[in-house]
This record gives structure tokens, sequence and C-alpha cells, in this order.
């Protein structure tokens, strides 16, 4: 019977006709779907991942034929994503005018048919997606020569708002030193990112009362012998130059001065002007971030290599710069190398922004912690995608893959599958796979103006003209409105007079 249901492979055609009726419009609904989701994004996107990763699972959930089957469910999340982490009502809404463009049946107004699909993805099939986006960049990416062709990887961290949710609010609740004022939920993230490709290595989450170096231990099955690992000064710590080389790979990072005064003449071998070899000796005070049994293994000394550098632009102040690593051999890895290394960290630190700003990820929508996880896998799914892309257009026309913009990459990308997804008739495969190298060529023509020394500020320009709320909702008073502050007034200058 379900063979004859098939209306694809029917085994009585004549029979078809009677046997239609009884076919579920769910079918027919999900491709009409596949026309709605960013104009087939999947169609561009999806080489970049496996293909066996979103089958239909032959049990449990997504097993079922429905409007949002799983790949269907995959890929919207990546349109909302890709549309500045729009809401789920956008995407119910663009099927809905889809339906009615076709003159269709219409369906149910709630969008929690799509919310139950998106709960119902497995983490596990999130995170091989994530890892697959992640390969997928790096294999484009062009060979890195600093430091020997090492693999270069850059940890850094933000925080992220969540929704204002009981659950949120207990596993991530809001920094401790906010005064008593209400605050939203806080994710802090640590990320991985490769320098070839700017793709996300991996990432780990905690609250604010989990201090970046918790997180970096978390990731340490991610570091392979020979990486080198890049880092600001919060990572150019004695347990973490250890813990970091008895994983078998090397540490750039910014010193500590907090924590480590710095004085050449002292140095066991000078190798340059301002830099040498230092013998450091391990912390009286056991570190935190070990166990007592780990911390009694810690060697009690160590050599490691410093290097001074005060850079002098004009029109810029002198900026002095002290950076401290593993890499001990000049010959090997000469201290200007390693100085370059470290300075195309500004560059992975805006990968964060492209994803929290362009992408919207700044805050994150779901409700509770385990669907938070699964919608900052999905982000960083999008960006590494986006990578691939612009790996693809850095080699076909031989650029630079730094002077790719992501932002122009996004805007390009979305604007090329709407026209793509209007082509018709013969030759459209000819036609489309055309375009798609108009598509790279523009991304590669529209470079990114090579800035020396421009400055990011961390600071926000746009003031509000409302007052900041310093208690809960249904504790706030309400401000008097100017006429009511006047009728106030002139009332106790009556009474006095």
């Amino acid at each position: 019977m379900s063979s004859i249901l098939d209306m694809r492979t029917p085994s009585f055609p004549a029979w078809c006709p009677m046997l239609a009726p009884l076919q579920s419009p769910l079918h027919h609904y999900a491709r009409l779907l596949r026309r709605a989701t960013l104009s087939q994004i999947e169609d561009h996107l999806a080489p970049a991942l496996p293909r066996d990763l979103l089958q239909k699972p032959s049990r449990g959930k997504h097993s079922r034929e429905r409007s949002f089957p799983l790949a269907r469910t995959f890929w919207c999340w990546v349109w909302q994503i890709l549309q500045g982490n729009t809401s789920c009502r956008e995407v119910l809404r663009q099927f809905q005018a889809l339906l009615s463009l076709l003159e269709e049946p219409p369906i149910n107004e709630d969008s929690s048919a799509y919310c139950q699909a998106r709960a119902a993805v497995p983490q596990a099939l999130l995170q091989r997606a994530f890892l697959a986006s992640t390969l997928s960049a790096q294999k484009l990416a062009p060979e890195q020569t600093l430091l020997q062709g090492r693999p270069i990887k850059f940890v850094d961290g933000s925080t992220l708002r969540l929704e204002d949710t009981p659950a949120n609010r207990e596993s991530f609740p809001p920094s401790g030193n906010q005064f008593g004022r209400p605050g939203f939920p806080t994710l802090k993230l640590l990320a991985l990112f490769d320098l070839a490709s700017g793709s996300v290595v991996a990432q780990s989450t905690g609250s604010l009362k989990v201090a970046e170096t918790r997180l970096l231990m978390d990731l340490g099955q991610h570091l392979q012998p020979g990486d080198v690992l890049g880092g600001d000064r919060a990572y150019g710590l004695y347990v973490i130059l250890q813990w970091v080389g008895s994983l078998g790979a090397d540490v750039v990072a910014r010193l500590n001065a907090r924590s480590r005064r710095v004085d050449f003449r002292k140095a066991v071998k000078k190798l340059g002007p301002r830099d040498g070899l230092f013998e450091w000796r391990k912390p009286s005070q056991p570190s935190k971030l070990l166990t007592p049994e780990q911390w009694v293994q810690v060697p009690e000394t160590m050599v490691v290599r410093i290097i001074h550098l005060r850079v002098q632009r004009p029109g810029f102040r002198t900026r002095e710069l002290t950076v401290v690593t593993t890499l001990l051999d000049p010959e090997l890895y000469p201290a200007k190398e390693i100085l370059t290394v470290y300075l195309k960290r500004w560059r992975l630190e805006m990968c964060l922004d492209d994803l929290k700003t362009t992408l919207g990820m700044e805050k994150l929508k779901c409700r509770t912690p385990e669907l938070v996880g699964k919608e900052l896998l999905l982000f960083l799914t999008a960006h590494n995608l986006l990578r691939w892309l612009m790996a693809q257009a850095a080699q076909a026309a031989e650029v630079e893959l730094e002077r790719i913009s992501f932002t122009g990459t996004l805007d390009a990308f979305r604007q090329w599958s709407v026209a793509m997804s209007q082509v018709h008739g013969r030759g459209k495969r000819a036609k489309q796979k055309r375009m798609w190298g108009d598509f790279l060529r523009t991304l590669a023509a529209d470079l990114v103006p090579e800035r020396p020394g421009r400055q990011e500020p961390r600071a926000v320009k746009k003031k509000s003209k409302y007052p900041r709320l310093t208690k809960p909702r249904d504790q706030y008073e309400e401000r008097w409105s100017r006429n009511k502050r006047r009728r106030v007034q002139r009332a106790k200058r009556h009474s006095l007079n």
C-alpha cells in the first residue's frame, strides 16, 4: 500500500486519480517550503556539510512527515541567522505568503510547530554540522607560512545576553557586581579560531563566575601537537604555558605585567635587542585551574622567551608591547614573525564582532539552557559557512582572504540567492553556475581597504533618551510626564502662597 500511495513511483498509474486525495499534503508543503528558505540556500551551502547529515531518521523525532522535517528545520534556522537573527514568526510568515501566492490552503497561524521542530533537532547533529563547516573552511584557506607553517589558533572570550527566564537565570546568573540592579542572564563564551580561515574551531561556555582560563581547559582536545596558541595577557601565565606545552603545542601571548616583571639585564640568554630567554619559577600559590595532584606535577622552573616592541607610527602614540612565548629558537622563529602573528590577534577578535553585530549573536533568543546551546552552535556554523564562501572567492580570484568583507559576503549571498531562485526553464543549471561565478568575482572585487593602525574603540556612541531600568518591571514607577510635573509644581507653589 505504501508503494501505491507514493505518487512519484506508482504501482498502478490508473489508480492515481482515486488515490491522490489520500496522500498527505505535507509532501507538497515540504516542496513549497524549500522555495521559502532564503531561496534554496541549502543548494549553495549544503556542499560544506556531509551528505548524510540531515537524512530523515527512521524512528524517533523528525521521523514522521511534517511541515518542518529535519533538513528543512535546519536550513530554516540557518536562514534566520543569516537574516540577522530574525524571529521564528518570520519563517512561518514566509511559508504562509508562499502558500497564499500559490492559492494553497493556509496553515496554522501559530509558530509553535516550527519552534518544536527546532527543539527536537539533536545537539549531536548540530555539533557534527559545526565541525564539518570548520573543516570545509580550513580546506579552502591559504597555506600558513608564518612560524614554519605550523597551525596557528587564537583564543578569545566574550559574553552573550540571554532571555530573562528562570531556567536561563539559574544556569547563567547575572554578574554579582551589578549592585542589586536587575540584569539579564549572561553566558560567557570562549572561542578558538583558526588564523588561516578565520573559522571557529571549538567553543566552551559557562557563567560569569567561570574564568576564561578555566574554559580553555575544556578545549584541550582541540589543541593538537604542533599547534601554536595565541591569546591576550590572560593567557601569558606560568600555568597556561606549562599546560599547553604538555599538549605538545606552543603559546604566543601578551605578558601579564601584574604577575611578572621583566628586566632584560637578567635574561638567561640574549637573542637580540629586547629579545631574550628567561627562567621563570613556579608560583608559590597553587593555581585554582589544577587539582593538588596536578599542581605537584608542574615543573618548578621553565624557560620562556620574552620580546619587547615599541610600535611607532606617524600620527599615533608610541605603544609598547611585551610578548611571552615558548618558541625559543630564534633561527626557526624570528622575533619579527612572532610579533606579526600576535598582531593578527585583533583580526580574529573582529570575528567575534562579525558574530555578535553582523549576525546578531549579541543576544540569544532561546528560553532554556539546552536550546541556548543549540542556538549557539547554529550561529557558529553559519559563521563558518560564510567563511567557506569567502575562502572560495579568495581562491578563485587569488586575493588575500583577510581582505574579503564578511558583511559584504552576507549581503551579496542574500541577493544572489534570491536572484538564482528565479531562474527557470532550459539551461537553468548552466545559468545558475554562471551567476555563482559572478557572485564569487563580486566578493573578490569588493575588498576591504588596508587600514594599518586603524582603531576599533570598545565604546558606544548612541545614547538612549530613556533612563536605565534600575528595578524589576513590576516594581518600577513610571516617570511623570512633563505636564504632570508642571501641575504638581504649580500646586506646591499655590499651597505655599
